[in-house]
C-alpha cells in the first residue's frame, strides 16, 4: 500500500533532524496537541492552515442519506476549514424539513431519491458524500458521477469488487474524482500504527490481531444491517473493513491467501439472511499472519501487533474511539479528533487544487478492501484456503 501523503513523509523527515524533539513534542509544536480537531488535518495530509492560496473558498457538499453516519459527517462539515454542508439527498420529508431549519439548506439543494438526478443542474454542489446502506453505494455513485459531482462514498465502498471497478470507470468517464471515507487514515494513533509498522520499528510485525464487533441482540429486525440485499452481508462488511484496512496498512502488504470459519448462530431470529459473526487469517508476502473476528454476539475493539524486538497495540482501536494504545516504548498520547473533518479536510484539500486524489483515499483502495472481503467470505464456504493473488 503506498504512504498516505508526500508531506507526511516530509513532516516526518523534519522531525527526525529535531534532535532534542520527541514525536510528541513535535505533534504538539504543530498544533493537534491542542485538541483542535480542525488543526490536525495540517499535520496528516495537506499543508499547514493559511498555506492554501484558495484557503477562503469551500468545497460545497450535499449529504445522501440522512441516516444515523450522516449526523458524525454533518458535524464533521461544521468542523470543515475546506469542507461546507450545501444540500441534502433524503427520502424522509421529515429530515429534509428538520435539515433545512436546522442548517440553513436553500430549498433548491435539497433532493429526493427521485429528484436527485436533477442535481445536475446544480452549480453550487460540489460533491456528493454517499452515506447510504451499502447496497445503494453503487447506484448513487453511478448518478452522482453522470450529474458531474465529485463523490465520497461509505465503506464498504460497494458489494462486490466488480461493482467497486464499474463505480471506478464510470467516475473516469465522467471526470469526476471518486473517494472512499477512511477517515481513520486521517487519525494519529492509526498514523501512528502505520509508521511502526511500516518503517518496521521493532523489526518486522510476524503477528496482527484486528477485531471489532457490537452485541446487536436489541438491534431492530428490520435494520438495514440485516438485509443482504442492503448490506451485502453481516459484521464482515460492516465491521470487518477496518481489520482488514489496519492490516493492509500497518504491513503495507496485501494480503496473499485466506482461511476463515463463520462463528455460531446465536440470535437465529435476526440472523436469517448475513451472518452474525466471523473470523479469518489473512496471510501476507513477509510472513505476517492477521487473524481478526467481526461479531455481532458481543463487544470487541481491539488492534494488537507483535514485532522481531517489540509491540503495539490500541484498545479501543478500530471504532470512532477516543483510541488508547501503546508500544514497546510506551504510551500514546495523541489528541483526540474529529475524524470526520480531518477526513474531509484532506480530501478537499486535492479536489479544490484540482489534483488527483491519492491512492489511499481513493476508489481503488476501495476495491482492494472488496477483493479481500469476498475472498474472505469464499473461504468460509468451502473451508478451504483461498488465494488473494
Amino acid at each position: 500500500m503506498p504512504a498516505f501523503e508526500h508531506l507526511v513523509v516530509l513532516l516526518y523527515s523534519t522531525f527526525n533532524k529535531m534532535k532534542n524533539v520527541s514525536r510528541r513534542g513535535f505533534v504538539e509544536r504543530l498544533g493537534v496537541g491542542l485538541g483542535a480537531s480542525i488543526l490536525l488535518p495540517s499535520f496528516t495530509a495537506y499543508p499547514q492552515r493559511g498555506a492554501l492560496p484558495y484557503a477562503t473558498k469551500k468545497l460545497q457538499v450535499a449529504v445522501c442519506g440522512l441516516g444515523r453516519y450522516a449526523n458524525l459527517v454533518r458535524e464533521g462539515l461544521a468542523a470543515s476549514q475546506y469542507c461546507q454542508l450545501a444540500g441534502i439527498v433524503t427520502g424522509s420529508p421529515t429530515k429534509a424539513s428538520q435539515w433545512k431549519a436546522e442548517y440553513h439548506i436553500p430549498e433548491k439543494n435539497i433532493y429526493s431519491y427521485q429528484t436527485f438526478d436533477t442535481i445536475l443542474a446544480n452549480k453550487s454542489i460540489d460533491l456528493v458524500y454517499i452515506t447510504l446502506p451499502n447496497g445503494l453505494h453503487k447506484e448513487y455513485t453511478l448518478r452522482a458521477a453522470k450529474a458531474g459531482k465529485h463523490v465520497i462514498v461509505e465503506k464498504p465502498m460497494a458489494l462486490t469488487e466488480q461493482d467497486c471497478q464499474e463505480m471506478i470507470a464510470a467516475c473516469q468517464r465522467a471526470g469526476v474524482q471518486l473517494a472512499v471515507g477512511y477517515r481513520l487514515h486521517y487519525e494519529p494513533h492509526h498514523i501512528e500504527l502505520k509508521r511502526l509498522g511500516q518503517e518496521k520499528v521493532f523489526g518486522q510485525v510476524r503477528l496482527i490481531e484486528a477485531s471489532l464487533g457490537y452485541r446487536l441482540a436489541d438491534i431492530d429486525p428490520k435494520d438495514w444491517h440485516l438485509n443482504k440485499a442492503l448490506a451485502g452481508g453481516g459484521p464482515l462488511m460492516n465491521l470487518g473493513v477496518y481489520c482488514v484496512q489496519s492490516s493492509r496498512y500497518v504491513l503495507g502488504e496485501e494480503p496473499v491467501a485466506v482461511t476463515a470459519q463463520f462463528g455460531p448462530v446465536t440470535l437465529p431470529h435476526l440472523f436469517t439472511e448475513v451472518e452474525e459473526s466471523i473470523t479469518w487469517q489473512l496471510y501476507f508476502p513477509s510472513g505476517a499472519v492477521c487473524t481478526s473476528t467481526a461479531t455481532s454476539t458481543c463487544n470487541i475493539d481491539r488492534f494488537f501487533a507483535s514485532a522481531d524486538s517489540g509491540s503495539f497495540e490500541l484498545s479501543p482501536g478500530l471504532s470512532y474511539g477516543p483510541f488508547r494504545g501503546k508500544s514497546s516504548q510506551g504510551a500514546f498520547n495523541f489528541p483526540v479528533i474529529n475524524q470526520q473533518a480531518a477526513q474531509l479536510d484532506g480530501i478537499a484539500y486535492y479536489l479544490l487544487a484540482n489534483k488527483p486524489l491519492p491512492a489511499h483515499i481513493s476508489g481503488e483502495e476501495g476495491r482492494k478492501d472488496l477483493r479481500v472481503l469476498e475472498g474472505i467470505y469464499t473461504a468460509a464456504k468451502s473451508g478451504q484456503k483461498v488465494s488473494l493473488r
